[in-house]
């Protein structure tokens, strides 16, 4: 790409992520199509809709895992996808990527884990390693957010001897040690055993009730999504065909494909 006529940087008060008329194809595929969303500072939002109507490739975007077509993300009023070049924007470098990539915390499916590290020793290997902090303070950041999440008891077992649920949540403190601005979180329930599920739920909540993060969340958990999103976004073939507050969209969604998709998932439930 050449140089873009896109702001160097935000307004302050800006959102914390903005996507600004971002595609992202593969080939004549069109996974996102020219989308415009704004995540403010601790909002909460839910990105739900039907498999392949690009949901997870929005937070692959955000961890800067894949390259956009065209338009500009931002994180913190920063060009994520690119950087300032004789006052232009142009596309950025691997060194410009891994330095906003610290903004972002990310949880995936599966789990990720180190298998040859204790769960203390895998929350403390990036912040050591990437951030720069020494051993002792990532330790006691590790052990105060494995405490968190209810497993300082096994702080010091290989994930081999953890349950799934364990496991996800060793993952949550893991990027939570990054001190992120912003988590993501894709489909994060969906590899687990269903008499785990909750355990997960409940980290997430808890983090949404008594720390201030800013938090985008791909799920299909709908009743999860409806409880404790500040905005639910419906995705389709690329696009937010319809988003609102929980209520309003689960209660009286406006468009046509957005109430064929939720009697389709809720009957199913």
């Amino acid at each position: 790409m050449d140089g873009l006529a896109y702001p160097l940087q935000l307004e302050a008060g800006a959102p914390i992520v903005r996507f600004s008329n971002v595609t992202k194809r593969y080939g004549d595929l069109i996974v996102l199509d020219s989308l415009n969303l704004d995540v403010e500072q601790n909002e909460i939002v839910s990105i739900i809709g039907p498999s392949g109507s690009g949901k997870t490739t929005v937070l692959r975007m955000l961890m800067a895992l894949e390259e956009i077509n065209d338009g500009v993300i931002y994180v913190d009023g920063k060009p994520l996808t690119h950087m300032e070049q004789g006052g232009k924007l142009v596309q950025a470098n691997n060194a410009h990527l891994r330095r906003m990539r610290n903004y972002i915390g990310m949880v995936f499916q599966h789990f990720n884990l180190f298998p040859h590290m204790t769960a203390l020793e895998n929350c403390m290997e990036a912040p050591v390693h990437v951030l720069g902090m020494s051993k002792a303070e990532a330790r006691d950041r590790s052990e105060e957010l494995l405490g968190m999440v209810g497993l300082e008891d096994k702080m010091h077992q290989h994930p081999a001897r953890l349950s799934g649920g364990q496991q996800q949540r060793v993952a949550i403190a893991r990027a939570l040690a990054m001190r992120p601005k912003v988590m993501l979180f894709d489909e994060v329930t969906s590899a687990l055993d269903p008499e785990v599920i909750g355990e997960v739920l409940n980290v997430i909540r808890k983090l949404a009730s008594e720390h201030s993060l800013t938090m985008l969340m791909v799920t299909h958990q709908m009743g999860f999504a409806r409880e404790i999103s500040d905005r639910v976004c419906f995705f389709y073939e690329g696009k937010i065909a319809e988003q609102g507050v929980p209520d309003q969209l689960f209660g009286s969604p406006k468009n046509e494909r957005t109430r064929q998709f939720l009697s389709a998932v809720l009957d199913a439930g």
